[in-house]
């Protein structure tokens, strides 16, 4: 006998493709199966998730740990194979709630598609950007994002026609509104305009767990090389369900969602509010509205095509060339940056204590600015010192990702299964459990001439914060 032959118009690899990934082994993505069709390849080769590779997933702490040189587009993927793995767990639950819900594999893609694009209007060093830069035009990253998805890639992600498991189903397309919606949430969403679903979907971008943090918990961990429990996702997705009230966490998963909340705080902890980390950003925040001023003249969302080419390797690029200039604002700026990219931190540490989630929930340091703490700190240091250099670094209020202490007032969700009933439950008393200290107060100076006077002036304030907050209390 002849061996058949091999049918070749057909095989299972068709439509599909691998990405290598430390964390997830590889992550499938669709590619088309003949010339015309557009999938999420199309979307990725954009120049504007392309441009993610040139912005840095953590702005500073990467001159603290060398290792952790990995960009917005990583995560960007990271957090496209998470939604997506959650889409078809949750979808037979979401369907029970809302029977209006279109297919698994159209509820797949929009996730995968949102979860890929989700930090699509991020600047030159993320989240600092939105907080020493974008907020003079009342903008941040996500507003930009929702603009860049419906102006400049909403003609491709309405031509995708299918998720790396199958076909929509007739009549189903992606409106990118909807992907622009999951992204940022409005205050009070329209109901008449968005589905109940998809309000139910929003909580899986800005919920207590999120397919954007557990992404980068893990990533930032991995990358950055510190020593930490990787989160058990597996066992947290298992125990997720949408439920009459939104989504839903089983009891059985609760030890799964602490060992996440811990594994977030400890990277807040150790790489995020690194002491350096903090410092660099100081300095930073010195220069970098003038740099940008020079460099980006524009309000973004009025010049997204001028926009898609500022990243951290163009604005580096510019700045390095400014020392040598005639222009004396732009040396001087330039000298700036430049010890900031050679690492000559200006600000050193004089004194550091920190808080447990218990104290902070009481109200300690959120109530108070960093100034009134320099302004109070003066007045304990002897006449003569009054007037030297120094700054009051409250790490929770830092512009990255949501500090999981600013989320104790949030509800999540718990299914009892012995009495079949959802209670719900704050967050805060979840942390509660939690022997984890999170709350960094920090003195930073010019040199360590002073680091005994700055540490007792500092006691003596944090000493009469606390006993007005005690006595307040009684």
């Amino acid at each position: 006998m002849t061996p058949k032959e091999f049918d070749q118009s057909y095989t299972p690899y068709q439509g599909i493709a691998l990405i290598a990934d430390p964390l997830y082994n590889y992550i499938i993505f669709t590619v088309p199966k003949e010339k015309s069709e557009i999938t999420e390849k199309d979307l990725i080769d954009t120049p504007w998730v392309q441009r993610l590779r040139r912005i840095h997933q953590l702005q500073s702490a990467r001159w603290v740990y060398p290792s952790a040189e990995h960009s917005r587009f990583q995560h960007s993927l990271g957090t496209m194979h998470m939604a997506g793995e959650f889409a078809k767990h949750l979808y037979p639950s979401l369907k029970n709630v809302c029977p209006d819900t279109p297919s698994m594999v159209y509820i797949e893609e929009l996730l995968r598609i949102a979860g890929l694009l989700h930090d699509i209007g991020h600047g030159p060093y993320g989240h600092f950007f939105d907080e020493n830069f974008l907020d003079e035009f009342g903008l941040n990253h996500e507003i930009l994002g929702q603009a860049i998805i419906v102006r400049e890639l909403g003609s491709i992600i309405r031509k995708i026609r299918r998720s790396p498991n199958g076909y929509f189903q007739d009549g189903e397309e992606i409106d990118p509104r909807y992907v622009a919606f999951l992204i940022k949430k409005p205050p009070s969403p329209d109901k008449d305009e968005f589905p109940r679903w998809l309000i139910f979907l929003q909580s899986l971008f800005s919920g207590i767990y999120t397919v954007d943090n557990l992404d980068y918990v893990q990533r930032d961990a991995y990358m950055s090389g510190f020593s930490l429990d990787l989160v058990d996702i597996r066992r947290l997705l298992f125990y997720s369900f949408f439920s009459e009230k939104g989504l839903t966490l089983h009891q059985a998963g609760i030890d799964a969602f602490r060992r996440f909340l811990n594994a977030r705080i400890h990277l807040y902890t150790n790489v995020y509010y690194h002491r350096t980390t903090r410092a660099i950003d100081f300095h930073m925040q010195e220069i970098f509205r003038d740099t940008l001023k020079i460099v980006f003249p524009y309000n973004p969302i009025r010049n997204l095509k001028k926009y898609l080419f500022l990243n951290d390797w163009s604005l580096i690029q510019e700045v390095e060339n400014w020392t040598n200039l005639k222009d004396p604002k732009k040396r001087s700026l330039g000298k700036e940056w430049k010890k900031i990219l050679h690492r000559k931190v200006k600000w050193k540490m004089a004194y550091s204590t920190e808080l447990t989630i218990d104290q902070a929930m009481k109200g300690l340091f959120i109530s108070a600015s960093p100034k009134k703490y320099e302004e109070a700190i003066k007045e304990k240091l002897p006449s003569s010192l009054r007037k030297i250099q120094f700054r009051v670094d409250l790490a929770m209020q830092d512009p990255r990702p949501l500090n999981p202490i600013a989320e104790g007032n949030k509800i999540i969700y718990i299914y009892n299964p012995s009495t079949r009933k959802i209670s719900s439950e704050p967050l805060g008393e979840i942390f509660r459990y939690i022997p984890a200290r999170v709350v960094h107060f920090r003195v930073f100076a010019l040199n360590h001439n002073y680091d005994t006077e700055l540490a007792l002036a500092a006691q003596k304030v944090l000493s009469e914060s606390q006993k007005d907050i005690i006595e307040t209390n009684i």
